[in-house]
């Protein structure tokens, strides 16, 4: 079983609760959106620090397993940029992404912590992102097995973007509960799973954190031995 949470800790905010979080859920892997990379420690608990990126004010990183997984390589990607983007210049990266080895398994695969353009963007400049975002995870060697998590920011019409993603050959997996709250209007699942090569047990939200978003907790299996 392969557990990773994703968590946007808006702004850093919540960083404070990640000790926890690890401890609490016995997670593999933790990717993270918006947080100060300056400010992040080597380790969080039992998980070691794969990389971050280092272009944005608002961050991404992974953390791994040492025990479980050898790390093979770690890359950020810039992807379309937004009007927001280009007036505020709030994350030049929205992507990075890690091929790790299981030890237990030997299986390869690529993980990745994604945030997508936020709600003043359309929606076909999200979807462009997430098509990227999934061509660049396939171009690291994530084309057997792929797992990208994060702020997708796309709360409507999600049965068409799980179209869309079908076609990149990734399936989509929303959580069991809304992962934001706290606008009325524009609350429900933000934060997803697409995945290829694994079979995903369940994306459960946990509590809410000092957050806006809540953390998701992705739990899935290898496809084949």
């Amino acid at each position: 079983m392969l557990r990773v949470i994703s968590y946007n800790l808006r702004k850093h905010t919540a960083s404070g609760e990640l000790e926890k979080l690890v401890a609490d859920h016995g997670i593999d892997m933790l990717c993270l959106q918006e947080c100060n990379t300056e400010d992040l420690p080597p380790t969080v608990g039992s998980l070691h620090l794969a990389d971050s990126t280092n272009g944005n004010r608002l961050g991404l990183a992974i953390y791994y397993h040492r025990d479980r997984f050898t790390t093979l390589e770690t890359k950020t990607f810039s992807l379309k940029k937004s009007l927001h983007d280009h007036m505020l210049s709030p994350a030049h990266e929205r992507l990075i992404g890690t091929r790790i080895v299981d030890n237990a398994t030997e299986h390869v695969l690529v993980v990745g912590s994604f945030h997508a353009a936020p709600l003043s963007a359309s929606n076909s400049l999200r979807r462009h992102q997430i098509r990227s975002a999934h061509a660049e995870l396939l171009g690291m060697g994530g084309e057997d097995i792929s797992l990208m998590v994060g702020d997708f920011n796309y709360p409507f019409f999600i049965r068409n973007l799980a179209s869309h993603v079908k076609r990149s050959g990734y399936d989509l997996t929303r959580s069991d509960r809304r992962t934001y709250t706290r606008y009325k209007v524009f609350n429900g699942h933000f934060d997803f799973a697409t995945s290829l090569g694994l079979n995903i047990d369940s994306v459960e939200t946990l509590p809410r954190g000092k957050s806006d978003h809540l953390p998701i907790l992705v739990s899935a299996e290898y496809d084949s031995p």
